[in-house]
């Protein structure tokens, strides 16, 4: 087992981002939903390498990403289809399109393996910025836990006016579980939800390091060492150098 532990941190780890951050790194090496274990610890090896591709350098300096064609510096044991998602996502997300998704899916990537990578990159993302922001090294990699996926979808999921099939929370049924802890109006708390156990992964770490989903219309309490307004001004400065449309 990865050993989760910031006694060497300069800084005070609030318990429930350990906690957090625990949960998240185990279910990495489990069978997910679509993908086995070791098939995901690989999709999280290259999330790591993705960084230093040199195709991904030249695309991100081309006038289109979609420009240029090559081959990508990989260490894991994946398919071309699946390295270029998370190669392309991880090192410039701000220029895919949906003509991009859709010949993927085209071409014949399943769209809730697609979901579940999208969900084991912002998994590795955000605890390896987390670990470089306390100036710590990243968690090492765990080992694949056997067994195999649960095969499970959304079954109310539908095209709706994103990229993906979603499910809305008018069409959550019970064998689902827990798919919206509360408003569920955005965007983006809806977009894993094709795959209710891949958005429980990345979510139950997400809301750990920003806000619980239950919390995003509360503007009066405060709920973190630094009052809301703070942390708007940080999410859409980061979102802006990301070019996300948060």
């Amino acid at each position: 087992m990865t050993e989760i532990d910031y006694g060497s941190s300069a800084y005070p780890v609030r318990k429930d981002l350990i906690a957090a951050q625990r949960t998240a790194w185990r279910r990495l090496a489990e069978p997910g939903a679509f993908l086995g274990g070791a098939r995901r610890v690989a999709i999280a090896r290259e999330v790591r390498n993705a960084p230093s591709c040199t195709l991904c350098r030249d695309r991100k300096e081309a006038l289109s990403p979609f420009a240029l064609e090559g081959t990508h510096d990989t260490m894991a044991t994946l398919g071309d289809a699946e390295i270029d998602v998370i190669h392309r996502i991880v090192t410039d997300s701000g220029r895919l399109s949906q003509d991009w998704l859709d010949g993927l899916l085209a071409d014949g990537m399943d769209d809730r393996d697609y979901i579940e990578i999208v969900s084991i990159i912002g998994v590795v993302m955000v605890c390896d910025t987390f670990r470089v922001a306390l100036d710590l090294p990243p968690f090492a990699l765990p080992q694949p836990i056997a067994g195999s996926p649960s095969r499970y979808c959304a079954p109310g999921a539908k095209q709706h006016d994103g990229w993906i099939r979603l499910v809305m929370p008018e069409d959550v049924v019970p064998s689902d579980g827990e798919v919206y802890s509360g408003p569920a109006t955005s965007p983006v708390v809806r977009a894993l939800s094709l795959v209710p156990a891949a958005k429980r992964h990345y979510w139950g770490l997400g809301e750990a390091h920003y806000l619980p989903n239950h919390q995003m219309t509360n503007f009066e309490t405060e709920v973190r060492a630094i009052d809301r307004m703070q942390m708007e001004v940080v999410a859409t400065r980061v979102s802006a150098l990301h070019q996300c449309v948060y």
